[in-house]
């Protein structure tokens, strides 16, 4: 009789058969008790253990399914049977990917159409700004030219980028050796790290915590370089001086560079030759640290020079820097916006000590208010959010269509089931979040293009819902209750991240944080501007008005209003001849003038910064 077929599980386990399917079952018995003891104990391994154990356990699996299914694939009906499996397999990805491809596009499309019918853009090249002539460009001012030869001077190629052979002019050389301008870089020399200098005086200057600047640590500190550090090269009169006359004659070293600054500043355009071809995330912004390093030292110096009686040139010099607060105002870049609101308030410091101490004349108080009249940080927000949405696109765009060869996106299906592995493993030893970005973005990598399609459109339309919304720049007012529930939204976003919208909370900056700045800037020319016309209604009248309305139209056109709420400022008179001028400030609340401090050193009360989110936006003098 014919005997049947014995069963797999009643085979004997010997030769080779027995060999691999014990040591597939040790490591799967491995594995086991190693991860119920992982379960059971909570620990979490760190993730060079974690991928240690990966690593064993995919070369062991790996190893002995290749010997099975060599073994198996040697028989010529398996091999027409995996041949036909496998091409089943293939078509349903193709189709799948096909699918999701067309999908991601037409989606995509659509939604550029209906917003670009709206006056929406959404290409980064229609916010790159316009070339412009290089005689007629602040920012080919030599002294630029310069600072970058002197940052790339270890990669030239990187300076003649921006400026050709005009790195290697006479009058750059001229410059070159007072390279860098800063308060704390006085060396002589550009290899000013060298010199180990000691650290500036730690000054805390606000005007919004009523500060005044303490001249005489300056003076300490560039008095004590002639002696700690004779290289620096230092003017420094051999008896000291006034506090403001020897720190001019100590930043005296930089007259030249600023001086062609100040000559160069009435150029009518500014456009730094930013490199905007190539891989968008590689842009390069140098110039932005120089911007603001000399902003300080144009802060300093006005400072001296209004107390030194010079308020002609400390005008001169607050006007510079509102004219390097100008410089980069055309950049689709969010870190460009950010350094301009810094250098705001490096200028404004200058303007607050000047009105304390009733030293502006009434032309060079109308002479600002012209200057800070110029300045709509609505309209600049607005331009930041649309830029910085369009450069996340085209991140994404380079992604899926890379110029460079280098970036092109990996398409290694096969090694799918391992890298999973890997990403699970690494769950444990890794926050919750981090691992699930890792994983998403793996995901999206090797996933259709249709899903990079799909990120464009939350970018796109996240940004535009809910971030363009929070500034109307109509009736300039910004809305912070319209800007937590744009943060709340992305919190959200990020509970229920998929491949379709990881790259929008990885790519998309927090723009909330970024109305809250730009409010705060806005908010600190108003006050500036309001503060002005009451001066020169004092210089008019010999004392403060009792309300803002007497300041027009002969002080200022239009007082300006509460960039937050819409209201008019708020404005008393004080005891002391003195008055209190402020915003409500982010929470949107009127806390009566109060300025809430936050200590950045517990034990120096010297040391407290304004907190922004919490009391009032406040202009006010120390009491006499």
């Amino acid at each position: 009789m014919d005997e049947k077929p014995k069963s797999i599980w009643k085979k004997s386990w010997t030769g080779w058969r027995g060999l691999l399917l014990s040591w597939l079952g040790l490591l799967i018995a491995t594995l086991i008790i190693f991860w119920l003891i992982l379960f059971a104990s909570g620990t979490r391994f760190t993730s060079d253990e974690l991928k240690l154990w990966a690593a064993l356990s995919l070369f062991g699996t790996i190893i002995i399914f290749l010997m099975i299914f060599i073994r198996w694939l040697f028989r010529w009906q398996n091999f027409k049977r995996f041949l036909f499996g496998y091409a089943c397999f293939v078509t349903l990805i193709a189709l799948f990917y096909a699918e999701e491809d067309w999908r991601g596009k037409h989606d995509w499309e659509k939604f550029k159409r209906e917003w670009e019918a709206k006056g929406e853009k959404f290409d980064f090249k229609d916010f790159v700004p316009t070339p412009v002539a290089d005689d007629q460009n602040f920012a080919f001012s030599p002294v630029w030219i310069a600072e970058e030869k002197f940052l790339f001077q270890n990669r030239i190629e990187c300076a003649k980028a921006w400026y050709g052979d005009q790195i290697d002019s006479e009058a750059i050389s001229k410059l070159f050796s007072l390279m860098p301008v800063s308060v704390s870089g006085l060396v002589g020399t550009n290899n000013w790290w060298l010199y180990h200098l000691p650290n500036p005086p730690e000054v805390s200057t606000d005007w919004a915590t009523s500060q005044f600047t303490d001249l005489k640590l300056w003076q300490s500190y560039y008095r004590n370089l002639e002696s700690t550090n004779p290289s620096a090269n230092i003017p420094i009169a051999p008896q000291p001086q006034s506090p403001a006359q020897d720190v001019l004659l100590a930043l005296s070293k930089f007259d030249p560079a600023i001086g062609e600054l100040q000559k160069d500043s009435a150029l009518p355009y500014s456009r730094f030759p930013i490199q905007y071809d190539g891989m968008p995330a590689a842009i390069l912004l140098p110039h932005l640290a120089a911007e603001k390093r000399y902003a300080v030292v144009l802060q300093l110096r006005a400072i001296a020079e209004l107390q030194n009686g010079q308020s002609e040139k400390a005008l001169d010099d607050v006007k510079l820097t509102l004219r390097l607060a100008d410089a980069s105002r055309a950049e689709p870049f969010l870190i460009s916006h950010l350094v301009r609101y810094a250098i705001l308030h490096l200028s404004l410091q200058p303007i607050y000590e000047g009105l304390a101490g009733h030293k502006w004349s009434d032309a060079q108080l109308a002479d600002l208010d012209s200057e800070l009249a110029k300045l709509n940080f609505f309209t600049d927000y607005e331009f930041t959010v649309r830029g910085e949405r369009a450069l996340c696109l085209a991140n994404i765009e380079f992604l899926q269509h890379p110029h460079d060869v280098d970036f092109k996106r990996p398409r290694l299906y096969f090694l799918a089931p391992f890298l999973s592995l890997i990403q699970m493993l690494e769950y444990f030893s890794d926050d919750g979040e981090n691992s699930a970005i890792n994983f998403q973005t793996w995901a999206l990598s090797i996933g259709p293009s249709g899903w990079l399609d799909q990120n464009k459109i939350c970018v796109a339309q996240f940004e535009t819902k809910w971030y363009l919304p929070i500034v109307d720049d109509n009736t300039k007012i910004i809305s912070p209750v319209k800007a937590r529930a744009a943060d709340n939204a992305v919190h959200s976003e990020i509970e229920h991240r998929t491949p379709e919208n990881v790259l929008e909370t990885l790519l998309m900056p927090s723009f909330g944080d970024t109305a809250e700045k730009s409010a705060y800037a806005q908010s600190s020319v108003n006050l500036a501007r309001t503060a002005i016309a009451l001066e020169r209604y004092r210089l008019t009248n010999g004392n403060y008005p009792d309300s803002l309305d007497a300041l027009t139209p002969q002080f200022i056109a239009q007082v300006p209003h509460d960039v937050i709420g819409g209201q008019p400022l708020h404005y008393r008179l004080t005891n002391d001849g003195q008055f209190i001028l402020y915003s409500v400030g982010w929470n949107g609340r009127d806390d009566g003038g109060v300025v809430v401090l936050k200590n950045k050193s517990p034990a120096d009360e010297s040391s407290s910064s304004m907190d922004m989110d919490q009391g009032d936006w406040v202009w006010r003098y120390p009491a006499r």
